[in-house]
């Protein structure tokens, strides 16, 4: 299977070119686009309202127009280049969301006729991750969900159009819905009782999904729930750290992605009944440094975003982890930032066995000690092209052209992406399992988002 790290690359890159948005200096900017309908070939979409929404500090709609006759927009805004904005389309009630990065002057919008009718989406992928703290077991999921409808439409009912539910004990921490394009879209939810609830979402033509995250009493180390699936799903994965085991009747392991071990069950039907039981501790600290070498870096934000409710928000990063306040790790994260899409695109090994059974493999001391020793000369091989790089360019002359800053900071990612990866999520796997301080995390990331600034900057 390929490995996660390789599919990150998109994820991160827009992590980075978020950080650094804000050093950029202050300037006024323009941008101007067209509404297009995707329903009807893509024809201009006029008396379309358009808002230009600022993230900074929550989202604001700073300004609002119509879509003119030929679907044209058009923003002047001091906000526009100074950092990551939104720009909202609203048609027939529904809300259509494009990212505005910084550098950008002409963005194009399309917006959908929506549809009610529930046979527009289908499920390939039903993912669970599982990852204990303390007498807590935080257990993220995620569904692919693969709009085909043709004509193309956006699937939404304003009263939900989107329902799961959580097993008995559990308490709901967050759900969050993202588009084609991937930016999520924190959702309000509609608490339907006994742990059934729903969202209104724009479901678009093309890939989406629901991320979903609770948490469920841990005593002993060990919890078990039933629940009835709620849609038709091609493919089921549960996904744990290698210390903790698995009982599901059906699942059948499927080797290992990134350290965690991975159990597989194929075509899961409407009101199948899944009863799961997990046991086992969080890796020691030294574990998780180890499984997070290599790994890719947590992002729960991506390059763009689709409709949402009204009552929705966008997630830019992933929120922190209190003493009491529980979100997914950093492990679970980077699976729900790529994971799904890799194993959709291509599909898990079974392995012979029950869901109990483990993938083979050399023991686990040996292969994270292999890891270590992998991760340490990519470390110095790193090292040793930045030295070779830094005296090449020191022997050039006449020193190359301006870049302007957007195309600078894209080469300065591409090139230091790695190690920047690695560092991060090293980082921020430490603090999520309490073996660093808050003092010392922000000290750390401070240390990198400096090295980003200073790439900046030359």
């Amino acid at each position: 299977m390929k490995s996660l790290k390789t599919k990150f690359w998109p994820a991160l890159t827009a992590l980075l070119l978020l950080m650094l948005a804000a050093s950029l200096p202050a300037a006024a900017g323009t941008v101007t686009g067209i509404v297009h309908n995707g329903t009807n070939g893509n024809k201009v979409a006029p008396d379309v309202d358009v808002l230009l929404i600022q993230l900074m500090g929550g989202m604001q709609v700073v300004a609002n127009t119509k879509s003119d006759a030929q679907g044209q927009f058009h923003f002047d805004h001091p906000a526009i280049g100074q950092g990551p904005m939104l720009i909202r389309a609203v048609y027939k009630n529904v809300m259509f969301h494009t990212p505005l990065t910084p550098g950008t002057s002409n963005l194009d919008v399309t917006v959908y006729e929506p549809t009610t009718n529930p046979a527009a989406i289908q499920v390939p992928l039903r993912l669970l991750v599982f990852q204990p703290n303390g007498d807590k077991l935080m257990v993220g999921e995620e569904y692919s969900i693969q709009n085909n409808s043709n004509p193309p439409a956006a699937y939404y009912k304003q009263d939900g159009n989107f329902e799961f539910t959580i097993p008995q004990g559990a308490e709901l921490d967050q759900v969050s819905t993202f588009g084609p394009s991937g930016m999520p879209v924190r959702q309000g939810t509609i608490d339907k009782g006994k742990g059934k609830y729903a969202i209104a979402y724009a479901f678009q033509p093309g890939n989406n999904g629901v991320r979903i995250s609770y948490i469920l009493p841990y005593t002993g180390n060990q919890a078990s729930f039933k629940e009835n699936s709620t849609y038709d799903a091609q493919r089921m994965l549960l996904v744990v750290p290698p210390t903790m085991q698995v009982a599901s009747a059906g699942f059948n392991a499927a080797g290992q992605e990134q350290g965690y071990n991975v159990f597989s069950k194929d075509s899961v039907k409407t009101g199948a009944g899944i009863d799961v039981t997990v046991s086992g501790t969080a890796p020691p600290p030294a574990d998780n440094a180890a499984g997070g070498n290599g790994s890719p870096d947590q992002v729960n934000g991506r390059d763009a975003s689709s409709g949402s409710s009204p009552d929705s928000t966008i997630e830019t990063a992933p929120a922190r982890i209190g003493d009491e306040k529980w979100i997914l790790l950093g492990g679970l994260a980077a699976i729900f930032a790529v994971g799904v899409g890799l194993l959709v695109r291509k599909p898990v090994p079974l392995a012979e066995g029950g869901a109990e059974s483990e993938a083979p493999h050399v023991s686990a001391a040996k292969k994270r000690k292999e890891e270590r020793e992998r991760e340490r000369e990519r470390q110095r091989e790193l090292e040793r092209e930045r030295a070779a790089t830094a005296q090449a360019r020191a022997k050039v002359a006449p020193p190359p052209p301006p870049v302007p800053p957007v195309d600078m900071i894209a080469r300065e990612v591409h090139s230091n992406l790695d190690s920047l990866k690695d560092t991060l999520l090293r980082l921020e796997l430490r603090r999520q399992a309490g073996t660093i301080t808050d003092t010392e995390y922000a000290l750390e990331r401070g240390r990198a988002e400096q090295l980003l600034r200073d790439l900046v900057q030359g």
